[in-house]
């Protein structure tokens, strides 16, 4: 089986062509940057092609390219898709792009997919991955690639691609939020590299989280930002939340912080049962940094 990876050229492309090399299938790989495509044509040794050649070719194509230009991609491969073709997207967004498939691909079956891990992943084996299928076809392919996923270690969940990008606001926007504010808020201090230094397990977490995010490609993670739903109110709730601690820090209201962090303590015991051990396993993830 041939597969076709339209933006393979990019870090979760590469990471996908690598995969399915190693699985056995034939992959060819296309994207926008000359020198990138070529890089990891000598990298992985697979066939690069344009979008439109690779789409005539393939069995299956997998879409993995920006938000921000995704259905330009889609318009210019639905000419030449049939019927026999799955078109998969792995975008982090799945109500607009699976909108976008239904709207220009009439021949075909597509699927919302979302693997819920970066190219630092080393294998597929405990990785989650989230299938957004539409109706009963989609269903019944999502059924499949969860066979085909899950015999080799992964984790798969199926919800609709609303559901999916609610939960992504807050499992992606504002944990990027998050990681991205404490960023800006530490480079404004002048010892920073002296506190990495002496610094214990959680302030050790919290800059690897930030460094981890601002790292990485400032387009993707704007991308997110704009482009998931309720992300602004999801954020302004967050600011709120912060301020009412920062204030009873501010008043010294010792009593009324200790209380807040008790009736934290209880709600989430009543959602996790196990989340005392949170402290031992921070442990364990700053030990393996």
């Amino acid at each position: 089986m041939k597969i076709a990876i339209i933006g393979g050229s990019g870090k979760m492309g590469r990471w996908f062509a690598n995969f399915l090399l190693k699985d056995g299938y034939e992959v060819v790989i296309t994207g926008r940057n000359e020198r990138k495509l070529l890089e990891a044509k000598r990298q992985l040794g697979v066939e690069v092609a344009t979008n439109v050649e690779a789409a005539k070719q393939a069995e299956v194509i997998i879409i993995s390219v920006p938000v921000d230009n995704f259905e330009e991609v889609v318009e210019q491969i639905c000419p030449y898709t049939h019927p026999e073709q799955v078109i998969i997207d792995i975008t982090s967004i799945k109500a607009f792009p699976v909108e976008i498939m239904h709207k220009h691909i009439k021949t075909g079956l597509v699927l919302g997919a979302h693997p819920m891990f970066g190219p630092g992943a080393r294998g597929i084996a405990n990785q989650s991955f989230v299938l957004t299928p539409t109706n009963e076809e989609e269903t019944a392919l999502a059924q499949k690639i969860r066979e085909y996923l899950e015999t080799r270690g992964a984790r798969v969940t199926l919800m609709s691609p609303d559901e999916h990008d609610e939960m992504m606001a807050v499992i992606l926007g504002l944990s990027h939020f998050i990681a991205i504010v404490s960023a800006d808020t530490l480079l404004s201090f002048d010892k920073l590299k002296q506190m990495r230094a002496i610094g214990g397990s959680t302030f050790k977490l919290l800059l690897t989280l930030a460094e981890g995010v601002i790292s990485e490609d400032p387009e993707f993670y704007t991308s997110l930002q704009m482009n998931l739903p309720n992300i602004a109110e999801i954020e302004k709730l967050f600011q709120r939340r912060a301020k009412t601690w920062a204030d009873l820090v501010e008043n010294k209201e010792k009593e009324k912080f200790a209380q807040r962090m008790n009736a934290l303590k209880n709600r989430l015991y009543q959602v996790n049962p196990d989340f005392g051990k949170a402290y031992e396993d921070m442990y364990k993830l700053v030990e393996g940094l």
